[in-house]
């Protein structure tokens, strides 16, 4: 059975990068689009535990009734909003150039992660941070974030196959978890540890067997 929460996605569109999303723009925009807005900045500002369904409610402009007729409970709204802003994320790191080498596309995206780690708004992984927060691994939102990190291994191990790495799965493990790392430090420490992106160079170099030039 198809899992509602889990976005079917191939490539998502680049949108505008950025840490913690904006809340509701000005204007016109569709009550279950301003509660999504409004969930995404005040739950990766803030974490879930910490906002209520009022506060959401009167961000987004709209009634408590009117947001539990979009959303039936407060957990699936939290799915529905990682799931929302899941693409965007994904496409801040993932954006695949047929010009670099495999290996070059590997370090971009821990060079992307620096980039927007080095912001005081940064506050780490959201996929890691709600699915460490609800707890549950049933939990919808887990079950989203989980997918996610899915794609994140599926394009490392992609990467790694291309460039002739031994065991790519294996090797896709190992970035996903020194990305995630890399993340958390990030985030408790204000800054991209410079030496992740040197253990990742040695990781793929260790791996690959194909001559490549070194950066």
């Amino acid at each position: 059975m198809t899992n509602p929460h889990l976005p079917e996605i191939a490539q998502p569109p680049v949108r505008q990068p950025g840490t913690v999303p904006d809340g509701p723009p000005p204007g016109r925009l569709p009550p279950r689009a301003r509660i999504l807005a409004a969930a995404a900045h005040l739950f990766i500002r803030y974490g879930v535990g910490a906002v209520g369904v009022d506060r959401i409610a009167q961000e987004a402009r709209v009634s408590k009734r009117s947001l539990y007729q979009h959303f039936q409970t407060k957990d699936a709204l939290v799915a529905d909003t990682l799931n929302e802003v899941g693409s965007n994320v994904f496409a801040q790191f993932f954006h695949p150039d047929g010009a670099r080498t495999p290996r070059q596309r590997i370090l971009d995206v821990f060079d992307a992660l620096s980039e927007v780690a080095d912001n005081d708004e940064y506050f780490g992984c959201p996929f890691v941070n709600i699915a460490t927060e609800v707890r549950s691994r049933e939990h919808p939102a887990a079950l989203v974030a989980r997918h996610y990190k899915d794609l994140y291994t599926a394009y490392f191990e992609r990467e790694a196959t291309a460039a002739g790495a031994d065991h790519p799965h294996e090797l896709a493990e190992q970035l996903t978890l020194m990305f995630d790392g890399a993340a958390a430090h990030a985030a408790l420490y204000s800054g991209f540890p410079e030496s992740a992106r040197s253990a990742v160079a040695h990781l793929l170099d260790t791996a690959i067997r194909t001559s490549l030039s070194v950066e």
